[in-house]
């Protein structure tokens, strides 16, 4: 069987990540410590805490949305110092990252994501060249947060349910 077969888009289901679940990209295997669903009018998404079984302290969250085609994003916290997001265009390590959303956006939480169990996140999304994406969020009206994003390939991540599915 060819791993990389339009019919083997990713092994498991995305959209039903969740904490306990164990996810299997680029060679690393990750741990869903917990998740968030998002809502904004009639558009939901999710996002999932992860912890490498290998890598330590690395923060990485993956986002999972339909818009409206299925769209998996792989983030890495970013130390951001005193950007905002306030431009219109941001260059981030020599890369040009160009304003694509703002809004706000109610959340619950599942497990263990560092945030409260519900509550109200402001985000402002630019999109870069060739899948890249950043990303800036602030939960509650605190400190702003930064994520630097790629696009997860069809066919490079595999997902495994936790127990109890």
């Amino acid at each position: 069987r060819q791993p990389f077969a339009p019919e083997d888009q990713v092994a498991g289901d995305p959209r039903s990540l969740k904490a306990g679940d164990m996810v299997e990209y680029l060679g690393t295997r990750y741990f869903v410590r917990g998740s968030l669903r998002l809502k904004e009018g009639g558009f939901t998404w999710s996002e999932h805490l992860l912890d490498a079984d290998t890598i330590e302290g690395t923060k990485v969250w993956v986002s999972v949305e339909e818009d409206p085609d299925l769209e998996v994003v792989w983030w890495t916290e970013h130390d951001i110092g005193d950007l905002t997001p306030g431009e219109k265009d941001i260059v981030v390590d020599g890369v040009e990252y160009r304003r694509d959303e703002h809004g706000t956006a109610d959340y619950t939480s599942e497990g263990t994501t560092g945030v409260g169990v519900q509550g109200r996140v402001e985000y402002v999304d630019y999109e870069g060249p060739r899948g890249k994406y950043l990303s800036f969020e602030q939960y509650g009206g605190g400190q702003w947060e930064a994520g630097l994003g790629e696009r997860v390939p069809a066919g490079s991540m595999t997902i495994y349910p936790g127990s109890g599915t």
